[in-house]
């Protein structure tokens, strides 16, 4: 046997992501990578590895995969349902897949992006500095049943561990900044983008999100008169009927639609992970708030591995063994 993982049924959206290709937007190739960059964390975390490793990410749905060989995984992202051997395993968390078994992951109970990964992080070809399929430019590709994906040198840890839950897949209030055009929006457009609902459209991919709003769509004032110039993922642009379209990891590198904000690069998970039909929010912060924003979701993800914790608790293991109310009640012995 190999060391690789074997793919026997693939969902419809499987691709090898890493943290991207920064550094390439002046010859026409966005950053790409994993769309939601937190999961790649968090997987890191549960296996005590770089969170620059390759992943698979899985849209709506996994698959079915065998190990060439033990070894460690770890399920992160969108939770989906997900069985070794036909035994239920847990998201969000690690676990020993023995050579021989198989994994299948099913559909998403929320969200769109899950993530497999591997200890030792999938190995394969390096284009420009990285692993990761960007679909939009032809970089790469999916990848189908049948396919025997090499995994990397594993230098071993612990499995079984889990990390506290996370909200990000329902929608929700995301924070941004002003962009270049937001200027060119009345307040009054600005007030009424705040205080609106809008409904993920099911017009959506890695490149990016449609948003319908409740009422009528957005405009600002000389809109015509927008050059073609830099975007990046996170952009929020108000398209020729009014309706935003948020960027995400493989969006195109110029546009020319007017921007009215940028949307925090720390919340933009959960734009990615906000599934059909789910309500968003969008609440204008300061720059100087918005870094700090930053600084603590950067904090956060380097403190996700102190956070993890075992599945099954060892009582070997508990140092607060004692505080803990072992026995509940009492009895007379004889019920």
């Amino acid at each position: 046997m190999t060391r690789a993982l074997i793919v026997h049924q693939a969902g419809p959206g499987l691709s090898l992501q890493d943290s991207g290709r920064p550094g390439y937007l002046v010859y026409g190739l966005s950053r790409g990578g994993a769309a939601d960059t937190l999961a790649l964390a968090e997987g890191a975390a549960l296996l005590g590895q770089s969170p620059d490793l390759a992943a698979l990410e899985m849209t709506g749905m996994g698959g079915t995969f065998e190990a060439g060989e033990d070894m460690r995984i770890a399920l992160t992202g969108a939770p989906m349902q997900a069985a070794i051997d036909g035994a239920p395993a847990a998201w969000n968390a690690s676990h020993l897949l023995h050579a021989g078994e198989k994994l299948t992951i099913g559909a998403a109970r929320s969200g769109v992006y899950g993530y497999l990964h591997v200890g030792g992080g999938f190995d394969g070809p390096i284009t420009l500095g990285s692993r990761s399929a960007h679909l939009a430019s032809g970089l790469g590709g999916r990848v189908q049943g049948g396919a025997s994906l090499p995994v990397g040198p594993d230098k071993g840890g612990d499995t079984g561990m889990t990390l506290p839950g996370d909200d990000r897949f329902s929608g929700g209030t995301v924070r941004v900044v002003p962009s270049l055009q937001t200027h060119l929006f009345p307040d009054s457009e600005i007030a009424r983008f705040e205080a609106t609902t809008f409904t993920r459209d099911n017009r959506g991919n890695r490149m990016g999100v449609r948003v319908v709003p409740e009422g009528d769509g957005f405009a600002p004032e000389g809109g015509l008169s927008v050059l073609s110039e830099i975007i990046v993922p996170g952009d929020i642009q108000i398209t020729g009927d009014g309706t935003p379209f948020v960027l995400l990891a493989e969006c195109q590198t110029t546009g020319g639609y007017p921007r009215i904000g940028a949307v925090l690069p720390c919340d933009l998970p959960r734009v990615a992970q906000a599934a059909s039909g789910s309500t968003l929010r969008f609440r204008f912060v300061s720059p100087e708030d918005g870094l700090q924003a930053l600084r603590r979701a950067a904090d956060h993800r380097k403190g996700l591995a102190r956070a993890a914790y075992p599945l099954v608790r060892d009582p070997y293991r508990i140092r607060d063994l004692l505080s803990y109310q072992l026995i509940s009640g009492v009895t007379a012995g004889d019920d």
